[in-house]
């Protein structure tokens, strides 16, 4: 099997997003093939280099998201007319303004919309046929001219936008956009539609793939939707984390037409995308649920929980008696939604009631916030927890340590986990708690706070308290220190949840199979053959080579001895299989 893996500010760069998952699929599926189709973030990104790939990645194809060559292309006066109508009708959708006429974008676009609205009787076209009609409408035209990277950042962009935002039944938010705002909202819609002008798309590129695999949603699945509409090859995403939810938590300063033009359009860009896939696949049920309010059908979300890799950790997992029955762990990325502040009060209270009890916290800080936010808690330690000394003549020692792995104490991330009996989760904000499954793999009793995934990857095996609640995370972290027999027992659970459920081997089994489902049910596009002239495996669907033809006049035969789907429709190959000897 020949898969297209569609990244964005990911794999195969050295940094960035779904890059361990990525590199641990293709490594795990080694008897497939894959071609990685990556859109870098930063300079920074690209200067850094790729990690070392496998022989089955056959090729690599990169394009910038950071930055937008002109690509020269000087539209004619009735490719602008085009250009205008679709960008146009794109801008209202996200507006909530009125559709175009029936000759206006998607007519000019080569009647994409005629033959949208015959499909459903002459009804009204949907706002997500519109918002689709007008995204394939400028992927035509960039194909036809070239690239639309000039057009998309011209002063007619920004015009056209504009129209859109005042146009009569618009939303409020819309109308009230100014000019900075109209500039900002086009230049992030440059930047999201930029895989429209790439030249992926031909059947020497995605178009020779047999399944494209979105390794996220927005940007990252728009390559996948243009080749599954310019050259039929099925789509398939998964998204640990939800783009819409990304959006809303991280610009929540931007001014409100901008949060509201942006939302739409990731809106609409995930609904056309779970609309269009074969499978859709969540990291966890919290991710599932956006999903779901996002337009995904709930016939085609399927959960694969993230791999981790427990070699690492199986000597801690395996040894859990050695451990320092007075201390409690904290690991991770030190940035302000982990909420160490309210770890640095609860560790107070948990003073008061066991002094000998020792914090440790192991992590890095997560850029120059990061950075701000660990100054910040050190010096909230050394006001909460001033160094006391045994006598007179000894040095003080504060209770609370802020510690990174690979020194001489902690050379690796397990050996954070071993030196401490209790585990604590404390964050506001989380999706996947990647910490969380580490701390189990290691057999750790846990102390979690109600976020995110953390109640669905626990299971029942730790202990789970509310966020921002101090007191309760306290008396949490109180009751197992005091209770060794639980912590062993609840540290044994939560071993045996994590092999089975969070390991690289469940994670490749699951996308495996998903991939045999999806080829074996896709329509026949092509016949590949090798140097010896034989055709490649997964070239052609099975399916494709049963003698039988099942047609409409036997559906009784139909539904006896074949797939529920052959019976309304037959699949044919695109090029004519011989017949056998004995048909002759």
């Amino acid at each position: 099997m020949r898969i297209g893996l569609l990244t964005e500010g990911g794999y195969p760069y050295v940094s960035g997003d779904a890059r361990l998952w990525c590199d641990r699929l293709v490594h795990g599926l080694a008897q497939h093939e894959f071609d990685v189709y990556a859109l870098s973030r930063s300079q920074h990104q690209e200067d850094e280099g790729w990690i070392p790939l496998p022989r089955n990645v056959r090729r690599v194809r990169t394009a910038p998201l950071w930055m937008a060559e002109d690509d020269e292309v000087a539209l004619g006066r009735r490719a602008r007319r085009r250009f205008t109508e679709c960008f146009g009708e794109l801008a209202a959708v996200l507006c909530g303004a009125p559709g175009a006429s029936p000759g206006g974008a998607s007519g000019a676009a080569g009647g994409i919309s005629g033959s949208a609205s015959s499909a459903t009787g002459g009804a009204p076209t949907s706002e997500a046929d519109r918002f689709a009609n007008a995204l394939y409408g400028l992927a035509e035209l960039a194909r036809e001219e070239g690239g639309l990277t000039g057009a998309l950042r011209s002063e007619a962009a920004v015009r056209t936008l504009e129209r859109a935002c005042r146009a009569p039944g618009a939303h409020r938010t819309a109308r009230e956009a100014r000019v900075p705002d109209l500039l900002t909202v086009a230049a992030h819609l440059e930047r999201a539609l930029r895989p429209l002008s790439l030249d992926w798309y031909e059947d020497d590129g995605l178009g020779a793939v047999d399944l494209c695999h979105a390794a996220s949603g927005g940007t990252a699945a728009l390559p996948g939707l243009l080749a599954r509409h310019l050259t039929g090859v099925p789509l398939m995403v998964t998204e640990y984390g939800v783009r819409l939810r990304t959006h809303y938590l991280t610009a929540p300063d931007a001014p409100p037409a901008v949060r509201s033009l942006l939302a739409a359009f990731q809106g609409r860009l995930a609904a056309e995308a779970y609309r269009q896939a074969e499978v859709v696949t969540a990291g966890n049920t919290h991710a599932r649920r956006w999903q779901e309010r996002c337009g995904a059908e709930r016939e085609k979300l399927r959960t694969v929980y993230p791999g981790m890799n427990a070699r690492p950790f199986a000597e801690v997992g395996e040894s859990p008696d050695c451990v320092d029955p007075d201390t409690l762990v904290w690991v991770g990325r030190v940035e302000p939604a982990k909420d160490l502040v309210s770890l640095l009060h609860a560790f107070a209270e948990v003073r008061k009631q066991s002094p000998r009890t020792r914090l440790r916290i192991v992590g890095t800080p997560a850029g120059p916030e990061g950075t701000a936010y660990l100054g910040h808690c050190r010096t909230l330690a050394a006001q909460l927890f001033p160094d006391e000394a045994e006598g007179p003549h000894a040095a003080g020692d504060n209770p609370v340590s802020f510690e990174e792995t690979g020194g001489p104490e902690l050379p690796a991330l397990a050996d954070a986990y071993a030196s401490g009996a209790v585990t604590v989760l404390s964050s506001v904000v989380e999706g996947f708690p990647v910490g969380l499954v580490e701390a189990m793999l290691c057999g750790r009793a846990t102390v979690s706070t109600d976020v995110g995934a953390v109640v669905e990857v626990i299971g029942g095996t730790g202990l789970v308290v509310p966020p921002r609640n101090p007191r309760a995370l306290a008396e949490a972290c109180v009751a197992l220190l005091r209770d060794p027999e639980r912590r062993a027992r609840l540290g044994a659970a939560a071993r045996a949840r994590a092999l089975e459920l969070f390991t690289v081997e469940q994670n490749i089994e699951a996308f495996h199979g998903i991939y045999l489902e999806i080829v074996s049910r896709a329509p026949v596009r092509r016949a590949l053959l090798d140097g010896a002239g034989e055709p490649l495996p997964f070239a052609i669907p099975a399916e494709a080579h049963v003698s039988v033809r099942w047609t409409a006049a036997s559906p009784d035969l139909a539904a006896r001895s074949g797939p529920g789907w052959a019976a309304s429709r037959p699949v044919r190959a695109t090029t004519p299989l011989p017949a056998p000897e004995g048909a002759r």
